[in-house]
């Protein structure tokens, strides 16, 4: 399965020596001999192509009335029954061993990797790269995973994500996983190396793309800025402080992953993006009257320039490109988020 999704050499050996090409050599044989008929012996079209098909499938051999005529019925014979046996030897072969299906289960895939948008490319499906998905799927997120572990793969698609047997740093791998069309990219592969060059494959493909690189060391979060990524998670950083917190402040630790947990249906924290055609654009909190219409809580406010305000003032200005940083139940939330969208 997980080779499934490759392209290039293995898919021109399937189409130049399987079923495609022996239908298409039986086509011919018919074709030719349907025509040949009809110039040779004055046939019509519908008699010729009758007597073709009688031939190649050896029910009746032709008996043709000119010498050019039995010298094409011979010719036919011999190439049009071998062609026939051919073709459906074949098709019986690749239906039985699974040819055939897997043939159409690699297609049905690269259409829907065709037709992706607005998903997230995972570069990497190991420990943090699967949790990492299965936090995007939970949210409904189209998810494609770029791995070279075969196991791994499977693994991924089993969870209900795309994936795609390559080489994340590649440029050509990052077009096939529709980088053109994606919402971001998440490097979390083995080594901090594999990790720069993906993102800065990527940053070089596209320019706007929001990108999160995973890193081990203080060097690499270095370099992985550099390349071009927005955002960079060292898991040790992130751990450690995760324990200290838990250990200091119990109680605010509870209440941040209830807040951002995706299995949690009573409480969610959201950013919602403030559209420049927006109702709420250019109105302060307390004219929004965002407690009372939705019952949220405006924790901050991200500015255009990512500039963090943390519990603004009633009479803060909402502005267009603003990130509203709210808490609140799922569902207002949604409604929230489709007036902040204009």
């Amino acid at each position: 399965m997980a080779g499934e999704l490759k392209t290039g050499k293995d898919d021109r050996i399937f189409r130049a020596q399987g079923p495609g090409f022996a239908i298409a050599l039986l086509a011919l044989i018919v074709v030719s001999g349907t025509l040949e008929y009809h110039w040779l012996e004055g046939r019509s079209v519908w008699q010729a192509f009758y007597i073709t098909v009688l031939a190649i499938t050896t029910v009746e051999a032709p008996r043709a009335s000119t010498l050019p005529g039995q010298i094409f019925t011979v010719f036919l014979l011999v190439s049009g029954v071998g062609a026939a046996l051919y073709t459906f030897t074949l098709l019986a072969t690749v239906v039985v061993e699974g040819g055939l299906p897997e043939g159409l289960e690699r297609r049905r895939h690269q259409r829907m990797l065709e037709g992706i948008k607005d998903h997230f490319i995972v570069c990497g499906y190991g420990r943090i790269g699967s949790i990492v998905a299965d936090r995007l799927l939970r949210q409904r997120v189209p998810v494609v995973v770029v791995d070279r572990d075969p196991e791994r793969l499977h693994a991924a698609m089993e969870q209900g994500a795309l994936a795609v047997d390559g080489d994340a740093s590649r440029e050509d791998v990052l077009k096939r996983v529709g980088i053109d069309r994606a919402r971001g990219l998440i490097a979390v592969v083995g080594t901090d190396a594999e990790n720069v060059y993906a993102v800065l494959s990527a940053r070089v493909l596209r320019p706007d793309l929001f990108i999160v690189g995973r890193a081990e060391t203080e060097d690499a979060t270095i370099k992985l800025k550099r390349a071009g990524a927005d955002r960079v998670i060292s898991p040790y950083q992130i751990g450690a402080f995760q324990i200290a917190q838990t250990a200091l402040r119990p109680a605010v630790v509870d209440f941040v992953e209830l807040a951002t947990s995706t299995d949690n249906l009573e409480l969610a924290m959201e950013e919602i993006p403030i559209a420049a055609s927006s109702v709420l654009a250019n109105q302060s909190i307390i004219e929004a009257n965002l407690r009372q219409r939705y019952g949220v809580i405006v924790v901050g406010i991200q500015r255009h320039d990512r500039r963090m305000e943390f519990n603004p003032e009633p009479n803060t200005a909402i502005r267009a490109g603003d990130k509203l940083v709210v808490l609140g139940r799922p569902n207002p939330l949604k409604e929230l988020e489709a007036e902040a969208g204009g």
